[in-house]
């Protein structure tokens, strides 16, 4: 199986910073925010933005670790914090690639129980293939790809990486 970069380790930090001005932009009013990572690389890329967040504005940033059947994501949701953790907060929804919106349309079902100040989503790769009205707000990257194509990320060492196969 071929492997083709699409991002990278270098490439992804600079998206990571992008995305990280975005929220600051967008929550430029707020004292503290919550990035809500969906487990396993959604959490991983929500701490990466957290940091960088952290780095550029005074914001305080809350991380939240939501998980997610993936194969039956109508099942219960749960989540690191409690509610009232971010209960009236800027939250931002966070995963590593929107492939067909399943995973990130039940993510923010879940918080949609919850009053929040703002909401917003975040991807690395969005893959323009939804079968559910749910956008990014703040992308690295939008790729037109095939159904049988699949991107991954690897957040797993240094040299981060997102290739199609």
């Amino acid at each position: 199986m071929s492997r083709n970069i699409i991002l990278t380790h270098q490439e992804i930090e600079h998206k990571i910073t992008r995305i990280a001005y975005q929220i600051y932009e967008t929550f430029v009013d707020e004292k503290e925010i919550v990035l809500a990572g969906i487990a396993d690389n959604g959490f991983i890329f929500a701490k990466k933005i957290a940091a960088a967040v952290e780095k550029i504005s005074p914001i305080k940033v809350l991380l939240c670790e939501v998980k997610i059947n993936k194969q039956q994501p109508q099942s219960p949701i749960s989540t690191s914090l409690k509610t009232e953790d971010y209960k009236d907060k800027g939250l931002v929804l966070v995963d590593d690639v929107l492939n067909s919106g399943t995973t990130l349309v039940y993510g923010v079902r879940h918080f949609l129980d919850v009053p929040l100040g703002k909401f917003k989503t975040a991807v690395l790769v969005d893959r323009n293939h939804k079968k559910y009205p749910v956008k990014a707000d703040f992308k690295g990257i939008s790729l037109s790809t095939s159904l049988l194509e699949h991107v991954q990320v690897d957040f797993g060492n240094e040299e981060n990486s997102a290739w199609l196969s």
